[in-house]
């Protein structure tokens, strides 16, 4: 068998359909695959096809109506909206099939699509809204509702996506606007692949989130990326894939304003063809009769959601036989769910990997047996990017050092919007994304995440900065000081703590009451230590976060 250098160096060679050709980006050499669709308005019309495409509900669309359906959309914002290349136009709701056609339409004429966290409340939607300087919005009723608590200050034109949503806000409707739109083609646009394509917001360690602003090449570059991957395993293993006997599908239950939704369930279904079957919220049991219903091969979210697929496969009457992986991202998988996976679903092998927003979801993979050998680690880094591990000075590390984890490569997003300190303190002068996670490198190029840099909390899959959650707790009257921590969490992985100290009896119901208006449920603080003195300091004045975080995980463990 060919080892997976030898796999990779034959798929990528010359006249290869995933050649891979050097060019230079930002100013140093980045590796592109010379086939590759050079926009997503490309890939989006080269993938049209009579075969099903998104299924929601009763709903069903195939790929050639969903393309019809964005055209026409695209239609609408550049002649009634005036939308032209570069212009932003916002989306948040639910994962509706609107979400991902109004997607097409926005960055097929040349806009930048911005996806906005569906679980932000109000004053976070103000916040993305402005940041980003979107002139159109499409969104859902629940979204119309939070826009409607926006102050003045926010100027942007809203489409109301689903019928009836619009009615009590004074919105107009997608589907009445729509009526007046002929079929047609997509107006033209001026695109290159270097040009901006998308704003996903991602929760840094201190104050707002921060925009990511990825090009087309960028988003292209990671799903063809997967495709590799997925082409050297087989080669790798000496494998013959089949032919189906059916329409491979995938299970859509993560939002897709996050890079996993997305890029990994959502796009990367184009060029496969793939049967997008998409929930309303997540709910096992209703997952598994989804997946037996529609026979969903693939299924990607995050741990806590493959966890409890595992346990409802250990009991449910339905039929999983159809799944052939299960994978994850966004988070660590407890080791015992990697096995987990193997003993309960009949031919589903798990697969996980580390990416981020920056990356546009791809880093590292790993599945089989491969992971079930090694289920601790997130894989060997994708072709079209390079990692190193570097020490304080930013000095390469060797095998099994543990130092910062760092990534260069085509996938790597342009930068953050309109935040040139952000992108000072995250990118080398050299291109190196810093990524804020501690991490090391095996022999044979298996990378481990062991910690992290960054103030972060990640629950299940979402990244809160323990900054914001500590700014918008002091906006209380009562609160002097507050430190925001990761606690463990079985299923969620993490979940987010607070200590505060009060000048005055402070009820943690009632604080979590007040952050409601200031902040997304996830991110309210599920553990509130309150205490009636300072907290801990350093000789400099720092709060001393990692005593405070052991003393209040520990007496939350003495108490179970």
């Amino acid at each position: 068998m060919p080892t997976r250098e030898e796999a990779l160096a034959q798929l990528t060679a010359p006249g290869e359909p995933y050649e891979l050709v050097r060019e230079t980006q930002g100013g140093y050499e980045v590796r592109v695959f010379q086939n590759a669709p050079p926009t997503l308005g490309d890939l989006f019309a080269d993938s049209r096809s009579d075969l099903p495409f998104f299924v929601y509900d009763d709903e069903r669309y195939s790929y050639e109506e969903a393309h019809q359906a964005a055209c026409r959309i695209g239609r609408l914002l550049v002649d009634r909206y005036g939308i032209r290349k570069g212009d932003r136009v916002a989306i948040s709701m639910r994962n509706y099939p609107e979400w991902i056609m109004c997607f097409m339409a926005i960055t097929s004429i040349g806009g930048i699509a911005v996806g906005l966290n569906a679980l932000w409340q109000p004053e976070e939607m103000e916040y993305g809204l402005i940041d980003s300087g979107a002139k159109v919005l499409f969104a859902d009723g629940q979204r119309l509702e939070r826009l409607a608590a926006c102050s003045d200050a926010v100027a942007v034109e809203a489409i109301a996506a689903r019928r009836g949503d619009g009615a009590e806000y004074g919105v107009p409707e997608l589907g009445d606007l729509l009526r007046d739109v002929p079929l047609g083609p997509m107006p033209p646009a001026d695109v290159g692949p270097r040009e901006d394509a998308m704003i996903l917001y991602t929760s840094g360690s201190t104050g707002h989130p921060k925009g990511v602003v990825s090009t087309h090449r960028n988003v292209v570059s990671a799903l063809l990326s997967w495709e590799l991957d997925s082409q050297v395993g087989r080669v790798a293993a000496g494998l013959v894939w089949p032919e189906p006997d059916h329409q491979p599908g995938t299970l859509l239950a993560v939002p897709l304003f996050h890079a996993t939704g997305l890029h990994a369930v959502c796009l990367a279904s184009f060029r496969a063809q793939r049967k997008i079957v998409s929930m309303y919220k997540w709910d096992p049991e209703q997952a598994a009769e989804l997946i037996e219903r529609e026979r969903i091969d693939m299924f990607i979210a995050s741990p806590a959601m493959t966890g409890d697929l595992v346990q409802t496969a250990r009991t449910t009457p339905r039929d999983l036989s159809s799944l052939m992986m299960v994978g994850g991202g966004g988070a660590p998988r407890a080791p015992e769910q990697v096995q987990a996976i193997d003993q309960w679903f009949a031919n589903a092998t798990p697969g996980s990997g580390w990416g981020m927003t920056e990356t546009n979801s791809i880093g590292t993979g790993i599945g089989g047996a491969d992971y079930l050998e090694r289920p601790t680690s997130s894989g060997r880094v994708s072709p079209v990017l390079d990692l190193r591990i570097v020490g304080e000075a930013d000095q390469p590390l060797g095998t099994g050092e543990r130092g910062e984890l760092q990534v260069r490569g085509t996938s790597v997003c342009r930068g953050y919007w309109n935040r040139p300190d952000a992108n000072a303190e995250a990118f080398t002068a050299d291109g190196w994304l810093r990524t804020g996670d501690v991490a090391y490198l095996d022999e044979d190029g298996h990378l481990f995440i062991v910690d992290r840099i960054k103030d972060l909390v990640i629950r299940g899959g979402e990244n809160i900065g323990c900054g914001q959650v500590e700014a918008a707790i002091l906006e209380h009257p009562d609160a002097i000081e507050a430190a925001v921590y990761a606690v463990p969490d079985e299923r969620l992985g993490e979940e987010v703590g607070a200590t505060v100290y009060a000048t005055a009896p402070l009820d943690p119901e009632a604080l979590r009451a007040f952050l409601a208006d200031h902040l997304a449920r996830f991110e309210i603080p599920r553990y509130v230590t309150l205490t009636t003195e300072p907290l801990p300091r350093t000789a400099s004045g720092k709060i001393l976060k990692r005593t405070i975080r052991e003393d209040a995980v520990a007496a939350l463990g003495a108490g179970a």
